[in-house]
């Protein structure tokens, strides 16, 4: 695991070693085990180390046999032992003995872009041609690992987080209007856009080149396809339970491969007592589990940790949380997710990879990603019996079957204020609509673009962006999947691999240094659960059923039995209770409001006051919502945009030097830095 950055310039110029070594810089956090540079006349690129497989020889960049292929790697390839076998019955010899990245120069060679169907793993990486002088940028499928490019007239950039890019002097580092109005929309900004005006992601699944004519378009390599809702396999359940715990348990084992301990985290709910228990049947030590816990109890999980803990024979490592310690996180939060968000849930999982890093580890294996591929959300739920009333829209008891999702709902569905009733209503009949699931929510979330600036939103207004964007970009064969299959595949875009990856996994991980796997994403995992008939992800309104089957014999009944509790944390008390930190009234000030021109500050400031007045009894979810999308794009402001930050650059010491035919690499060893 690494960060990664690096730079193809035009025709006229060379790389700048300072320049890469500046963005490395602030990508440290992400690798502080060491700086690998590569220069090469118009190319440059470099990474951070986070070493955790063949710690003595595995440092970046590594090359093919003759040196015609150099890579740098962000992530992990987990099936790396296999294709070293693989690649060897080819012809080709291996320098180190078994650092994981080092397959993927042969296996471009071996394959060419071809190569990414034969990577199981978390990646994003750069593979350097000298032959071609060409540079290939591919990510993993889900986006676990992120990647950002920053187009220039002069050159084209790339790093694996947007700090890095806005090391660079022509970066505009103001944010983009279009992507504030989607995060207000859709919890995230779609498609290739970011937070940052000037700076797009490589989507998951892509991959793109970088050459003298420039880059290429990105280029989808894979997608997730969800069959028909009787599914394309049809064997009894107990076989596809039988198929299911076989692959997991096999995914849960690749995942742990290392030569640093691997720890798992702990929620206390079904996924991450499957993933816990699939780890102690494979780990060569006794396992450490890391678990979060709330002085709040409705947020708290702690005694089903501790029933998990002990059913699996793990040491629980406990962090309880509370107001102070969200509000004091919560700047550096939004600094290492570098986008605005709508809930203080990253928070506590910033605070928990500090502890597992204070505690001596490195990786973790986490449950992200079963909820979406084996339907364990409320949303889906909550969709499919939209969808049943639809039939008979003038049915009262038809909507009752909501209860039975979510119990705190009262018997009569038009009381607390008619919301409940309007939002499950709301276009109910239209069923054709391909973001059937999602329309409620979106619609219900934009009702917060009331706080942006007039100016943001008549800015966003000018291009297609949110729902628009998330309907143009849908694939092909969409209409084919099954109902739950559509709800599913737009759940995993717009905020598996948009928001939750992002905010709450690899960047509060990797904020301390920490790798996150997750089985559940293995590919093998993925297409299996997209191919199974809906009644095996969702059965009488049962979340997860095969899961359930598949695992319940590693498990205690308190688990297996339990309904899900969507992780959530406080809102409210962090920012405007007895411990709130100076900065919260700061940042909503009229002076704050109006001098980054972002957010109504009128608007804003009745927000607040009716917060801070119904503090005790709570305001509504959107207001919850809205206050943390301010907050955090506030903080945005005052990392990345405001100049103060930039003047000096943090640029490492200690820098190994690539191979390369460029004459600042002995430069840079003349001065020392090497």
């Amino acid at each position: 695991m690494c960060g990664i950055a690096g730079m193809y310039v035009g025709p006229r110029n060379q790389v700048s070693s300072a320049t890469l070594l500046a963005m490395a810089g602030e990508l440290e956090h992400r690798g502080p085990d060491g700086v690998g540079l590569y220069l090469d006349r118009r190319f440059g690129m470099v990474a951070t180390r986070l070493a955790i497989i063949d710690l003595e020889r595995g440092d970046p960049p590594l090359r093919n046999e003759d040196g015609r292929y150099w890579v740098i790697q962000n992530g992990e390839i987990y099936n790396h032992v296999e294709l070293r076998e693989e690649l060897a019955g080819h012809g080709h010899s291996f320098a180190t003995q078994s650092a994981d990245t080092e397959v993927l120069v042969h296996a471009y060679e071996q394959w060419g872009e071809g190569m990414l169907d034969h990577l199981n793993g978390d990646f994003a990486f750069c593979i350097w041609d000298r032959e071609t002088e060409e540079a290939f940028l591919a990510r993993d499928r889900f986006g676990v690992r992120p990647l950002f490019v920053f187009d220039h007239h002069e050159y084209t950039a790339f790093a694996s987080e947007p700090g890095a890019l806005l090391r660079l002097p022509e970066a505009p580092r103001q944010l983009d209007a279009t992507a504030l109005v989607e995060t207000f929309t859709t919890w995230s900004s779609q498609g290739h856009r970011t937070p940052f005006t000037g700076i797009r992601e490589l989507p998951p699944a892509h991959f793109m080149r970088l050459g003298s004519d420039g880059p290429t378009m990105p280029t989808r390599w894979w997608s997730l396809d969800f069959g028909p809702r009787l599914g394309r396999r049809r064997e009894p359940m107990a076989a596809l339970s039988e198929e299911l715990f076989d692959l997991l348990d096999d995914a849960t084992r690749i995942r742990l491969r290392a030569d640093v301990p691997v720890g798992v985290y702990l929620s206390g709910g079904l996924d991450s007592s499957a993933t816990t228990a699939l780890a102690r049947r494979h780990a060569a030590h006794p396992l450490e589990a890391f678990a979060v816990g709330f002085e709040e109890s409705r947020f708290d999980e702690t005694p089903f940790q501790q029933v998990m803990a002990k059913a699996a024979d793990v040491h629980l490592n406990h962090l309880e949380i509370g107001d102070l310690d969200i509000a004091q996180a919560f700047p550096e939060v939004v600094a290492r997710a570098a986008m605005p968000m709508l809930r203080t849930s990253p928070a506590p999982l910033y605070r928990l990879a500090q502890h597992v890093h204070d505690h001596g580890f490195k990786v973790v294996v986490t449950g992200e990603g079963a909820d979406e591929l084996l339907g364990g959300y409320g949303v889906f739920q909550e969709t499919m019996v939209r969808r049943f009333w639809a039939r008979q829209p003038s049915s009262t008891l038809r909507p009752q079957l909501l209860r039975r999702i979510y119990p705190y709902l009262s018997q009569d569905l038009s009381k607390g204020g008619g919301f409940v009733g309007a939002f499950f209503g709301q276009r109910l009949e239209e069923t054709d609509d391909p973001l059937y699931g999602h329309k409620p929510r979106f619609a219900t979330s934009a009702q917060n673009l009331r706080f942006l600036h007039p100016d943001v939103r008549a800015e966003a207004a000018s291009e297609v962006h949110g729902a628009e964007r998330i309907a143009a970009d849908l694939p092909d064969n969409f209409s084919s999947f099954g109902p739950l299959g559509q709800v599913q595949w737009t759940e995993i875009e717009t905020f598996l691999t948009r928001y939750l990856l992002h905010a709450q996994g690899d960047r509060m991980l990797m904020a301390h240094g920490v790798e996150g796997r997750f089985p559940f994403l293995d590919v093998r995992v993925a297409e299996f659960a997209a191919s199974l008939p809906e009644r095996a992800r969702l059965a009488d309104l049962q979340e997860k059923p095969l899961l359930r089957r598949a695992v319940g014999h590693l498990l205690p009944s308190e688990i297996t039995a339990r309904r899900k509790l969507p992780y959530r944390a406080p809102i409210l008390r962090p920012f405007f209770g007895p411990s709130a930190p100076a900065w919260v009234d700061e940042l909503l000030s009229e002076q704050a409001l109006s001098a980054d021109g972002l957010f109504d500050a009128p608007a804003v400031q009745k927000l607040q006051r009716k917060v801070k007045a119904r503090l005790a009894d709570g305001v509504s979810e959107r207001d919850e919502m809205a206050i943390v999308g301010i907050l955090s794009t506030q903080w945005l402001v005052q990392h990345y945009v405001h100049p103060t930050r930039w003047v000096q650059p943090p640029i490492p010491s200690q820098v190994i030097i690539g191979d390369a035919l460029h004459d600042s690499a002995t430069a840079l060893t003349a001065r020392g830095v090497a």
